[in-house]
């Protein structure tokens, strides 16, 4: 599963709903959590029920459900399982514990409602809470699954703590939020699955946010979550392989099917490690 893009879609808003399929975006995430009022939950449910019904078979949606603390979650899992979500995003995680437990509902759904086995996936919001933080490490030591994304956010950190804004005038993280944001990756990548980078909230920045996601996957994040469809396409051509970033990935991985351990292509040498790198962009991008 490769996701460049992820549109969070208010799960109560018909027309935000109507729209949000054209987008282009390679997932949708019908949101029940921070975009929809408390006393909207229970009728953002069924309209979240009505919209993955109604498009099973376009693309893939996902849905934020409400974290383990709100009372809510189970609510929305029992509601929204029925309707086979492709994922769920869970948030505001504690701890690995939280990952497990929920991994454990869906399975017992699953099971209830004749779905396969780990047929709906789970992505972790892992940076939400001062405890997720702290303990993001102890995530890799027994992976579930079904876990297949990791993803971070600073707003929600950042008012935990009672901090001001994560960001600073110039638009660059604040250094608490460069570490949560550091720890996302590598504990993304030592588990093998994607690495999604936050919201960039300034959605009528095009040029803002097409720097931002190339940064982001220079620094190791496979995709982006969206707030606004204008986003989808910036952050999809972020997350492609440009033809000359392919071009050289497939003659270096050409190169070593010699078999040498090390090979050099116009007056650069590639060794091993850059073998490995050239094999997931091209793997990439026979996915997109």
């Amino acid at each position: 599963m490769m996701l460049r893009s992820m549109l969070f879609v208010p799960a109560d808003s018909e027309r935000k709903l109507a729209k949000a399929g054209a987008a282009g975006a390679d997932a949708l995430i019908l949101d029940l959590e921070d975009s929809v009022l408390p006393q909207r939950k229970a009728a953002a449910r069924v309209m979240a029920c009505d919209y993955l019904r109604g498009h099973a078979d376009g693309v893939p949606l996902w849905v934020r459900i409400n974290d383990l603390a709100s009372g809510e979650l189970l609510k929305d899992l029992a509601a929204v399982l029925p309707a086979r979500p492709a994922g769920i995003i869970l948030p505001k995680i504690r701890g690995p514990e939280d990952v497990a437990t929920v991994a454990n509902y869906l399975e017992i759904l699953e099971e209830v409602h004749g779905i396969a086995a780990g047929n709906v996936a789970l992505l972790a919001l892992v940076t939400e809470t001062p405890a997720a933080v702290l303990r993001m490490g102890e995530l890799t030591r027994g992976p579930v699954a079904r876990l297949t994304g990791l993803g971070w956010g600073a707003e929600d950190l950042s008012s935990a703590l009672g901090a001001g804004d994560p960001r600073r005038p110039d638009g660059t993280w604040r250094p608490m939020y460069v570490y949560a944001r550091s720890q996302c990756i590598l504990a993304a990548h030592a588990l093998g699955i994607e690495a999604i980078d936050t919201v960039y909230v300034d959605f009528k920045d095009s040029a803002g946010l097409l720097r931002a996601c190339e940064e982001s996957r220079y620094d190791g994040f496979t995709g982006r979550f969206a707030i606004h469809p204008d986003q989808v396409p910036v952050i999809n051509q972020a997350f492609t392989p440009g033809p000359d970033e392919l071009a050289l990935a497939e003659r270096i991985v050409a190169a070593f099917a010699a078999g040498s351990g090390a090979v050099s292509i116009d007056g650069k040498m590639y060794d091993i490690p850059h073998l490995k790198a050239a094999q997931r962009l091209t793997r990439a991008a026979a996915l997109k």
